[in-house]
């Protein structure tokens, strides 16, 4: 089974943009935030990305779609926020949860880097929450190195 990119249609792109907001904040809640700082920093996160509702410059939003044509999940990619051109960010990847396991997460991370190399990357970074991982096991996989690690204890 195989994978490809399709990007991701304007007319879903406000539905896509209200999973992506909810599914960050959500992850945020699992890492230790309240509920309300969570939607907060997950809504500013969204609106600099997509200024008007419309992606920052480079920036693209795909779904991920297997051999029968079904869409599996999504990847948004495009550059970091640092001054070197050269330095793309996978800014959130998603696969439906009853389609994981099948190979379709790390189809579509191959896929992503072949995109951004494609742009002149000559880096791709990520962030992983610490609470997955099975992700952070596939981007190992991929070759992908740790650069930081955030730690937390509750003092409760």
């Amino acid at each position: 089974m195989s994978v490809t990119l399709r990007h991701l249609d304007a007319q879903f792109l406000p539905a896509w943009l209200e999973r992506s907001r909810a599914e960050y904040a959500k992850d945020l809640v699992a890492a230790g935030h309240s509920p309300e700082d969570a939607h907060r920093q997950a809504g500013e996160s969204m609106a600099r990305s997509f200024p008007s509702g419309t992606p920052s410059p480079g920036h693209a939003v795909f779904d991920v779609v297997d051999d029968a044509g079904e869409t599996v999940g999504y990847l948004w990619i495009g550059p970091d926020t640092s001054d070197d051109a050269g330095a793309w960010w996978i800014w959130d990847i998603a696969i439906d949860a009853d389609k994981q396991g099948r190979g379709f997460g790390r189809m579509a991370m191959v896929l992503g880097e072949e995109y951004a190399r494609a742009r002149g990357a000559h880096t791709l970074g990520l962030s992983v929450f610490g609470f997955n991982p099975g992700a952070r096991g596939l981007y190992e996989s991929l070759g992908y190195e740790t650069t930081s690690v955030k730690m937390r204890k509750r003092l409760g």
